[in-house]
């Protein structure tokens, strides 16, 4: 049998949206906290009415520009939910969401 070489190209690229709010006042965290997206702005400015349900990606969440663990919380069209933490963050700390969305094409 003759050795055929085949070649694939595999393109991954991704879109990133963000999502931006500043506590107006402090937040207590327990398990189930959530945070409405409303409560949010997007890249441009304006006043987020859902996050992107992303199918092939993963969000990311940055509380006072920290990165925080994908298990510490879920995010869905309408809020933010903590997951098995507890504390509290004081008014003025941002919260940023970034959903990261990948596209395979062959």
């Amino acid at each position: 049998m003759a050795l055929s070489i085949i070649n694939i190209h595999v393109n991954v690229t991704g879109t990133s949206t963000r999502f931006f709010n500043v506590l107006a006042a402090p937040l207590t965290i327990t398990d189930g906290t959530t945070v409405a997206a409303t409560t949010f702005l997007n890249d441009s400015g304006n006043a987020a009415t859902t996050f992107p349900i992303v199918t092939n990606g993963y969000y990311n969440l940055y509380i006072n520009g920290v990165l925080q663990e994908g298990g510490s919380y879920t995010v869905s069209a309408s809020d933010l939910t903590f997951n098995t933490v507890t504390g509290t963050l004081p008014a003025g700390t941002p919260i940023i969401i970034e959903a990261v969305e990948l596209v395979t094409t062959l």
